[in-house]
């Protein structure tokens, strides 16, 4: 069962103070989102979202392409944008208990957090630390709202992503405008507004599931204080819609041959379905930690517990290996899964071996030590 006693003292959680569900959906999720950026560290945006733009060379490819849209592709972002939520109102309230100035403090902590974006935009341009930090003023001034007025005021924002697309698709029949970099190979170009919505689209879905974050963290959910029935329906209602949702999203693209006419619109379906499917994701996880311990899952939540750590390293690697390294290398999408299965393997590894001797993840640590402004132990007593 998930942990959740609170630490003491004014400075960050103690180790006893953990919800361990949260740790071991974290690993999950940020694991799972090296699925989904490590095309992009290779082939950029395009081939992301268009099957067609690169990588996909043998049949191989494409299974491994058409698996990453249907299972992989908006949900582990999903999870982790949910997650931030949970753990912004986790921070204020655990701030609050210790007498602290709490909503202060987490709008440095995410001022913070924004620098360390900026700082990782630089290196590679898919960066979801700043839509996170930006997000944080919203939810700021809407923690307040009961629990299924923030839930669907985050599905309302969420649905607006929607809109963009649509707006996209309008703009990109009506004009003509080019996807160079965006659906097609080449350099992007930002013409005609297009850029602007898919970035729009972009921000709001990250919003949304943050709200839905913060409002379904108070229920209890993700602490894993429902009952199992409730963890059961959600994950057979939330992948069935949601999976049934993103293999009709392939089916539209790949009927009209990914054609610039569904560029957007044919993304649509899995967007609707990507906050079911999250949730379904998310109660199977909060099932498997009920169960005994195993070293999977142990490793999982040490991986979990450096997630930033473990998500600015997969953006160092995949630029080093996938861009720089092998740049002018013929690499297709099953040997960028190979290199995926690799960096799993280094993460889980070390994971598990940093925090045998230490308190935090390195980045944790100095994110740490400049929200608190003081030093603060790192190495294990």
């Amino acid at each position: 069962m998930s942990t959740t006693r609170q630490g003491s003292g004014s400075g960050p959680v103690s180790e006893r103070a953990r919800i361990t569900s949260l740790d071991l959906i974290r690993g999950v999720a940020v694991l799972g989102i090296l699925l989904m950026n490590a095309v992009s560290f290779k082939f950029g945006t395009a081939p992301y979202l268009n099957l067609s733009a690169g990588g996909s060379e043998t049949w191989l490819d494409w299974t491994v392409g058409v698996f990453g849209e249907i299972f992989v592709d908006q949900k582990f972002m999903g999870l982790f944008s949910l997650l931030f939520g949970a753990g912004m109102i986790l921070f204020i309230d655990r701030a609050s208990a210790r007498g602290r100035r709490a909503v202060l403090l987490n709008m440095w902590r995410n001022a913070l957090l924004l620098a360390i974006g900026v700082l990782h935009f630089m290196l590679w341009d898919g960066d979801v630390l700043m839509v996170y930090a930006i997000s944080s003023v919203f939810l700021l001034a809407l923690r307040k709202l009961p629990n299924k007025a923030l839930i669907s005021v985050g599905a309302a924002v969420f649905a607006l992503s929607v809109a963009c697309s649509l707006l996209a698709q309008y703009i990109t029949d009506t004009t003509g405008a080019s996807l160079s970099g965006i659906w097609t190979p080449g350099e992007i170009e930002t013409e005609d507004g297009i850029g602007i919505f898919v970035l729009l689209g972009y921000f709001l879905r990250g919003l949304g599931l943050i709200l839905i974050g913060a409002g379904l963290y108070r229920t209890g959910f993700m602490n894993g204080d429902l009952s199992t029935k409730t963890y059961r329906a959600t994950a057979i209602i939330g992948l069935a819609i949601g999976l049934t949702l993103a293999t009709l999203g392939v089916l539209v693209t790949a009927v009209n041959g990914y054609s610039r006419e569904v560029a957007f619109i044919g993304q649509i379906p899995n967007t609707l379905g990507t906050i079911p499917a999250s949730l379904g994701y998310m109660s199977l996880i909060i099932l498997w930690n009920q169960r005994a311990d195993d070293w999977l899952k142990r490793r999982l939540r040490a991986a979990g517990r450096m997630a930033l750590t473990n998500y600015l390293t997969q953006t160092i690697l995949g630029v080093l290996v996938l861009t720089a390294l092998l740049g002018d290398a013929n690499v297709n999408r099953a040997a960028i899964l190979l290199f995926v299965f690799a960096v799993w393997a280094l993460q889980l590894w070390w994971s598990q071996a940093w925090l045998g001797r230490f308190l935090f993840g390195p980045a944790e640590w100095v994110w740490r030590v400049a929200t608190y402004r003081r030093g603060q132990p790192l190495r294990r007593a």
